[in-house]
Formats: C-alpha cells, sequence, structure tokens
C-alpha cells in the first residue's frame, strides 16, 4: 500500500522567498498548503500598508503552483503579543525587535498550532534562510506536543534536541530572526532555502515564471510601517514627551526633541542650525535627555559589556559548557548582518548572562537582542537590558584619576 503523502503547511508572504519554498516542497512531492498571515489591519493607522496586495500576491503564487490558500488572521494576537510589547519597550527607552518577537509567538506558535491542529498538517515551512540539524523524514516522525513553560527545561526530559544551524548563503542567513523559537516548533519545521543562495533562489523563481514576486522590492524594517515616516507612525501610538538633546562631552543643551522613544543609539540626531553630524550616544528616560556625541565613533558610542534578560537557549538550556564552567567563548551579534564578534559569557542564577565583548563594539542597544553562535550553530538569544559603561566614561574616568596624581607629584619638594 503506498504511504499517504507527507502534508506541510507553507507560509506564504507574497515575496519570492517565500514563493520558491512552496515550490520545492511540492517538487519533493509533499502535498503542500500556502497560508498567508494577516498580521496588521491597514484600517487601524492613516497610512498606505501593503498587507492586501501581499495577500493577492500570496494567492497568485498558490495558483501558480496549484496548491491551495488559506488566509488565516493573527491581527488580535499580533496586537497583544508584538505591537503592545514594541510599544511598551519604547517608552522604558530601548529599542525592540519585533520581527523576532513576531516570529516566537506568531510563525512558530499560532501559526505552528493551526497548521497542526486545523490544516491537518505534518509540518510547517517558511522561506527564511536557516537549517535546521534535522532532515524532512525526521521532521515528519517528531510528535506535535504543546511544552509546559518552566523557568529551565528538564535536562533529562529532552533528548535529541533538534539544532537551528545558519543558512548557507551567510550575508542572507535569518538565524537571527529565529532566535527565541521553541524547540517544539523546530522540530516540526522544515527550511527548503537553507542550502541555497539568495541568488539562486531568484534563478529558480524566474525558471518557474514567477515574475510577479521576483519584482516585488526586498521588504526592509518593519513590516507594519512600511513607507511611512517612524516618527510620525510612533507618535500616532505614543504621547509625546519633549526633552533636550544634550552633549556628552559638555553637558551643552544642542537642541530639542519630540521623545526619547523616537531615537535609538548610533542614529544621526539632526540638530536645528548645525552642519556637523552628531549621534545619539545615550538615553535618560528620568530627564528625558538623548544625549549626542559629534562623531560617528564618538568614544562614547562603544562599549564592551552587557547584561541580557533570561536567555532563550534552543537547543540545550543552557549548555553544558556554561553550566559547567559558569563561563563559555562563543560569538555573537546583535543586529542583522552585522559581522560575528568574539565574546565571553558568564552565567547568572536567573538565567540572564553577562556578555564580555573581545573588544568593544558600536552602538550596543537596549531592547535589541544578544544572538549567540558557536560555529554555525545558533544557540538562542537575551534581550539586551543593560550595558557597561562606555568607553568615553572609562576613559574620563583615567583622566580624573591621573590629575590628582599630577598635583600630588607637584608638590613633592626637589631633591637637594
Amino acid at each position: 500500500m503506498l504511504a499517504a503523502p507527507r502534508r506541510v503547511a507553507c507560509a506564504v508572504s507574497g515575496g519570492v522567498d517565500s514563493a520558491v519554498a512552496a515550490l520545492l516542497l511540492r517538487r519533493r512531492g509533499y502535498q503542500v498548503t500556502g497560508v498567508f498571515m494577516k498580521n496588521w489591519d491597514p484600517l487601524d493607522e492613516q497610512g498606505a500598508c501593503s498587507v492586501d496586495r501581499d495577500c493577492e500576491d500570496a494567492y497568485r503564487v498558490c495558483q501558480k503552483l496549484d496548491i491551495p490558500f488559506h488566509q488565516v488572521s493573527y491581527v488580535k494576537e499580533y496586537w497583544n503579543e508584538v505591537f503592545s510589547d514594541l510599544l511598551k519597550e519604547y517608552e522604558l527607552g530601548r529599542t525592540p525587535n519585533p520581527d523576532i518577537v513576531c516570529n516566537k509567538h506568531i510563525k512558530f506558535n499560532y501559526f505552528l498550532h493551526y497548521a497542526m491542529d486545523n490544516l491537518g498538517a505534518d509540518a510547517i515551512a517558511t522561506g527564511h534562510y536557516a537549517r535546521t540539524s534535522l532532515e524532512d523524514e525526521e521532521v515528519f516522525q517528531q510528535k506535535h506536543i504543546k511544552s509546559p513553560q518552566r523557568l529551565f527545561r528538564n535536562r533529562f526530559e529532552v533528548r535529541n534536541t533538534v539544532k537551528l544551524l545558519q543558512g548557507a548563503d551567510l550575508f542572507k542567513d535569518q538565524t537571527f530572526f529565529l532566535s527565541q523559537i521553541s524547540q517544539d516548533a523546530l522540530k516540526k519545521t522544515i527550511f527548503p532555502l537553507g542550502d541555497l543562495t539568495k541568488s539562486f533562489v531568484k534563478k529558480i523563481a524566474a525558471e518557474h515564471s514567477l515574475h510577479h514576486v521576483l519584482k516585488k522590492k526586498e521588504s526592509m524594517g518593519i513590516c507594519f510601517i512600511g513607507e511611512r515616516n517612524f516618527e510620525n507612525f510612533l507618535l500616532e501610538y505614543l504621547e509625546p514627551q519633549p526633552g533636550n538633546f544634550v552633549s556628552i562631552e559638555d553637558k551643552k543643551v544642542m537642541g530639542k526633541h519630540k521623545g526619547w522613544f523616537l531615537y535609538t543609539i548610533g542614529q544621526r540626531a539632526r540638530l536645528a542650525g548645525l552642519k556637523d553630524a552628531w549621534f545619539v550616544v545615550d538615553k535618560d528616560v528620568s530627564t528625558g535627555d538623548v544625549f549626542v556625541a559629534p562623531s560617528r565613533d564618538h568614544p562614547a558610542l562603544y562599549r564592551d559589556l552587557l547584561r541580557t534578560n533570561r536567555v532563550h537557549w534552543i537547543a540545550e538550556e543552557p549548555p553544558a559548557l556554561l553550566v559547567r564552567e559558569k563561563m563559555m567563548d562563543c560569538h555573537f551579534r546583535f543586529r542583522h548582518q552585522m559581522a560575528l564578534v568574539p565574546c565571553v559569557l558568564t552565567l547568572n542564577q536567573d538565567g540572564s548572562v553577562w556578555v564580555t565583548l573581545v573588544k568593544p563594539a558600536r552602538a550596543i542597544t537596549p531592547g535589541q537582542f544578544a544572538v549567540f553562535y558557536k560555529g554555525d550553530e545558533c544557540l538562542g538569544s537575551g534581550k539586551i537590558l543593560r550595558m557597561g559603561p562606555s568607553v568615553y566614561t572609562m576613559q574620563q574616568g583615567r583622566n580624573r584619576e591621573e590629575v590628582p596624581k599630577k598635583e600630588e607629584t607637584d608638590k613633592i619638594e626637589p631633591a637637594t
């Protein structure tokens, strides 16, 4: 008797990557269903959101591939679990990453359960450039069980954990955005583009006449903001909190702003009447001051120490080496596509880590995720909550120490 075909629910976004992912799954002989997730309601604001156009493009992909198309709305879930969190983070003076949070709560949680429970899928798939340590057939054999939430997983309960591995195209690699997803979700996920480069994916799309998605611009930035001005968008939801731009060097007021939440560390601060570029180096939420420095590479932008919240470890929670030694060498990044930075992790009792960088990095930003790697494995991530002193602060401290020493030396009477 012939085995029933494997059923895979593939997330389709209306872009080229998810279209080719669905195509490749179909070529492998699976019974594929395309699912478009609507996470934002364009009626919620005045701007131009492209949700409806993306949905139409996703539908056309499914028609071309001759696979069923489903649309599912997670507008309420997205608002409650991603967007509300984003606003709260900005109010706290941090800079959130909604794409990481969306993958955790929406794609690899609500969509996963919808695919399994409503569509009877054996696995889900997305167009992310990432790999796992499982072959397709091993994914289909995994049982779908929702694990209870605990502070740490029982080390003896989880066997044969699945690793999240970087995609073959290291420039496009998207494990950064997947660094908070659960072990349960990873076990049931196929990444068809994991071994491919972006240029090869585009070639496949062209060969199969998926021209309408090939012509689309690569989606960048926060999906629901689209082409709009970010400052205006945020001010639709948060009350203005006027404050001062203050020079980090002499504490002189350099100008006014509408709210500290509109600025992130490392970005250019547009100061009225000044031709030279000034950059945001720090924020004080209690006073509303945004501190700025007169150079893109000012030492106030560089730090070599940070602390996260409780780290979400993907395969081993926490890694055995870190538990045993309380410290571990690895690499990390806090922005997608930034070069990996060597660091040392120190484990705290609450599951958070101190991250000590081998050399200072520019614009480490609270609210962003520190994503950890060992070799080609993405170990997991933690949200940056605290930062050590900047190189500039350290220099100032040293200078203050040296001045009294000089004065003391001057007081010493010369030997006769």
